[in-house]
């Protein structure tokens, strides 16, 4: 794929998808970093479900570790695995107020230094809170970027370098929302929607279905 065709590939996405965000309900950074370590495994509606419940109380580091560790599971007892995510979620928000006074950090090896936050997390928080042109490689980014030819890679790190290199400067920014949003509604696993997908004569992908 050229770099024209990576380029009118975003234009259109771009134009199809005009408020391209995440679907994680939040209203601070803490917030989103906390929706974000819930979301892995996790659909973006059954983390809102919980933090609908959790952030009423529990929307800083410190009203956090006041609920306890048994306050905030049963706030998030309806996602998969929050056992673990509960112990994570504690230990992040004690780091927080350590080591950056209760705020969120701005840098990837900060973030990265948090309990439950990898890579693909921090990518996000850079991205969608701090706005900074990361690209947060989730299964949805990974698919689109193999199937149309965008950016084709063995692991998530190779993709995520393919396309920091290959996505237009004046998409950068929202690349990352523009991928996920395209995958997770038109360019779906089992059966991508190709009849109505904008730049479905612009994809190198061979087995194209039909309405």
């Amino acid at each position: 794929m050229n770099k024209d065709t990576r380029l009118a590939m975003f234009d259109r996405l771009a134009i199809a998808i005009p408020n391209p965000d995440t679907e994680l309900n939040y209203s601070t950074p803490f917030e989103l970093l906390i929706a974000v370590v819930l979301s892995a495994q996790a659909t973006d509606k059954g983390v809102n479900k919980a933090t609908a419940k959790l952030f009423p109380v529990g929307n800083t580091p410190q009203a956090i570790l006041a609920l306890g560790l048994d306050g905030l599971k049963e706030c998030i007892k309806t996602i998969g695995l929050y056992n673990t995510k509960g112990a994570n979620i504690i230990k992040l928000c004690q780091r927080l107020i350590d080591r950056h006074n209760g705020e969120v950090p701005k840098t990837r090896n900060e973030l990265e230094a948090l309990a439950g936050v990898g890579r693909k997390t921090a990518n996000v928080i850079l991205n969608t809170a701090f706005g900074q042109p990361t690209i947060a490689v989730d299964t949805h980014i990974f698919r689109v970027s193999n199937r149309t030819g965008l950016a084709k890679g063995k692991n998530v790190l190779e993709v995520e370098k393919k396309l920091e290199k290959w996505v237009p400067k004046k998409h950068k920014l929202d690349a990352h929302h523009l991928l996920i949003l395209h995958g997770r509604y038109t360019c779906i696993a089992r059966k991508p929607r190709c009849e109505s997908c904008v730049i479905e004569n612009l994809c190198d992908f061979k087995d194209k279905t039909e309405g």
